[in-house]
């Protein structure tokens, strides 16, 4: 139950349609993604059934066919897959309206925004702007450099600016947030997130963003990535070939949202030698009167801060820890979360509580380095959980466990809160005390994130599980 006298309300940002649309990676500038207009609700959740079908086409990439989240604007639903490729879809039928080729694979978890009658995404090296109704390119800006290599999500779009980044990996890699003109494509601004140099810069990188970030009045807030290489090498042990905090990794930045000054930081890992990014798109909500924003990421932690004072309010663990502070030994130890383990995809707020997705994963890594992450079967070492915390305080409200790793992200819609899992399980739960209200299986594994919007549940499956696995979108409908 919620602590007495709590009094939580979300941001009122939003960008483009409002309602029953999905216009936003996350639904609107804040990232709550919750919407209090859907159509679904705790009285019909249990009628939802599948209308259609949308299969993704080519062979799946590195982290499969689709992680991204679908957008919904009026009577289309847009996505983009794992190659880059966008589609426009009637909602109705799931038939294709128009069709964009980009055959860019990446890792992702990409997607894309919508303004003014334009969709934004990105390539592996670049950004763009689509005529949403023709799919024709009205530009396109190439943000890859030698040290900002590779550009893996998707934007947000907010009074006129497209909001994106690159990743900095090694040699010498600095990612860089960019703020571009959303009518041109040109560089408003762009902010390294690397301060300093590195101790050896060919064997070092990190920061740039995974996600986007989240934008209220004249801020913008963002969750920046991990420092390379996680856990060191024999002649750089323990992240040895970045000393010192590795500035401004895993941190929160705040940002000017129209200058790209730096107007304040914390970081929440310093010196992270485990991959522990605090990549998530930050939510902006107010609880007991205090303005908020919450983030987290794949230490398995979720920090509140005060937007005003920019004090930390509180920090709750979620999921499983173990050999998750200080230096790595020189023997290797199970280390909870691993590299695919924590809070890896988004959290959802709403009515006083955040909803956290958390995968538990632990895997082996000393001071020199980890196990060989292609050689970790997800499926059999991979659980999950979904956690309800106090928005005002961070007290766990609830927690239900779950048999697969949770990549599903966090939705609400009407006082149910969706999730997915690895294993092609969506579920729909109560806000109120994790009860499942509802349940469906799908062709494939799921490490995207559900939509909803005018009765519709749009749920990605893009990871392969054997044999007859369907790697599509599914819609389901409330009947």
């Amino acid at each position: 139950m919620l602590a007495a006298g709590l009094v939580a309300s979300l941001s009122s940002a939003t960008a483009g349609p409002t309602g029953t649309a999905w216009p936003q990676p996350n639904h609107d500038l804040a990232s709550t993604r919750a919407s209090a207009a859907a159509g679904i609700d705790r009285g019909n959740v249990a009628s939802l059934h599948a209308v259609w079908r949308f299969a993704f086409r080519g062979k799946p990439a590195e982290s499969g066919s689709f992680t991204a989240t679908p957008l919904v604007v009026g009577q289309t639903v847009y996505l983009e897959d794992m190659l880059s490729n966008v589609y426009a879809l009637d909602l109705g039928t799931g038939r294709i309206r128009w069709r964009r080729y980009f055959d860019a694979a990446a890792p992702g978890p990409n997607g894309l925004s919508f303004a003014d009658g334009r969709l934004f995404g990105t390539t592996d090296a670049a950004a763009f702007a689509l005529d949403a109704t023709t799919g024709r390119t009205l530009w396109r800006h190439f943000l890859a450099t030698n040290q900002a290599r590779y550009v893996e999500m998707g934007p947000l779009t907010a009074n006129g600016i497209v909001y994106v980044s690159t990743i900095g990996l090694l040699p010498n890699g600095r990612g860089v947030l960019y703020a571009l003109d959303a009518r041109t494509g040109d560089v408003r601004w762009k902010l390294d997130t690397i301060k300093g140099r590195y101790a050896v810069p060919a064997q070092a990188g990190g920061g740039g963003a995974w996600y986007p970030p989240s934008v209220a009045g004249s801020r913008v807030y963002w969750g920046i990535a991990n420092p390379y290489p996680y856990g060191g090498t024999r002649a750089h042990p323990n992240g040895g070939a970045y000393l010192g905090p590795a500035l401004y990794t895993d941190s929160l930045l705040t940002l000017g949202a129209r200058t790209g000054k730096l107007e304040w930081y914390d970081q929440v890992t310093r010196h992270d030698v485990r991959d522990y990014d605090f990549q998530l798109p930050p939510l902006l909500l107010s609880a007991r009167g205090r303005p908020l924003v919450i983030g987290a990421g794949k230490a398995g932690r979720v920090v509140a801060w005060n937007r005003v004072t920019h004090r930390r309010v509180w920090s709750t663990a979620v999921g499983v820890h173990r050999h998750d502070l200080g230096p790595l030994p020189a023997q290797r130890v199970s280390v909870c979360p691993g590299l695919l383990g924590g809070v890896e995809t988004p959290m959802a707020a709403a009515g006083g509580r955040v909803f956290v997705p958390v995968v538990d994963l632990c895997m082996k890594g000393s001071a020199t380095g980890y196990e060989p992450l292609d050689r970790v079967n997800v499926a059999k070492r991979g659980r999950g959980e979904l956690v309800a915390l106090d928005a005002a305080t961070g007290r766990k409200q609830w927690v239900v466990r779950l048999p697969q790793a949770d990549f599903g992200c966090a939705t609400v819609s009407g006082g149910v809160v969706f999730t997915a899992t690895y294993d092609g399980t969506v579920l729909g739960l109560s806000t109120a005390n994790g009860a499942v209200l509802w349940r469906a299986r799908v062709g494939g594994g799921i490490n995207s994130c559900p939509a909803v919007a005018d009765g519709w549940l749009l749920v990605g499956a893009g990871v392969p599980r054997g044999p007859g696995s369907r790697l599509e979108l599914t819609a389901f409908r409330i009947t």
